[in-house]
């Protein structure tokens, strides 16, 4: 393929889905791609089959379409995916491919800045949006989200609730466009002197001036 499709954004209270669709060019956008922008090291994924295969994922646009690497569920069609990023970012879509079966994941719950969420708390938790996904697609579908919603990003966690009817959901790849700002350097704190200098507090009589009394 050479190109990606690009669905419309969800509805503003989060939970609609897109409807319309087009074709872009191969490149993604190099001026607003988030690749190398992943803490890859850090992401994390809850119910994958094996163990740190999340970290594959997030792959080059030139390899989008290797379905050697990827992330599988295990007990169940469920994944929870942890994405922090190395700086703050502003969100405009992520790319998400999981193949054109029916193990592909049908929707995707974003959530932005929690970083906690397990399968214990995330039902409950109101998404920061909701994403219908699209199915049988040969390659990455590229899905808007409301900016205003994702300004300040840190990390996103993704809940996959759902697929289009397999006992276990894939992810082949996984990115995102946006504006990355590197993180702010820690302040310098001035460290103040603990123990006096007698040379810097003199008593009082060497300080005040002294009068005779006539």
């Amino acid at each position: 393929m050479s190109g990606h499709c690009c669905h419309g954004e969800a509805a503003d209270d989060g939970h609609g889905h897109g409807h319309g669709h087009g074709h872009a060019e191969a490149d993604t956008g190099a001026q607003d791609s988030l690749f190398g922008k992943v803490d890859v090291d850090k992401a994390w994924c809850l119910n994958e089959a094996t163990a740190g295969s999340v970290k594959t994922i997030f792959k080059p646009w030139a390899d989008r379409l290797d379905t050697t690497q990827l992330v599988q569920s295990d007990a169940d069609e469920e994944l929870i995916i942890h994405v922090p990023f190395t700086g703050m970012v502003k969100l405009k879509s992520l790319l998400v491919w999981g193949g054109a079966g029916p193990s592909a994941p049908s929707r995707l719950r974003i959530f932005a800045n929690r970083d906690s969420l397990d399968f214990d708390s995330i039902g409950d938790a109101a998404p920061t949006q909701v994403v219908e996904l699209a199915s049988g697609l040969r390659e990455p579908a590229e899905y808007p989200v409301r900016a205003a919603k994702f300004g300040s990003t840190r990390s996103l966690t993704l809940h996959v609730p759902e697929n289009f009817g397999s006992e276990h959901t894939s992810v082949y790849f996984l990115a995102f466009r946006g504006e990355w700002t590197p993180p702010k350097e820690a302040p310098v704190v001035s460290v103040y002197e603990l123990t006096p200098n007698a040379a810097d507090h003199k008593a009082p009589d060497q300080t005040l001036s002294h009068h005779p009394i006539s």
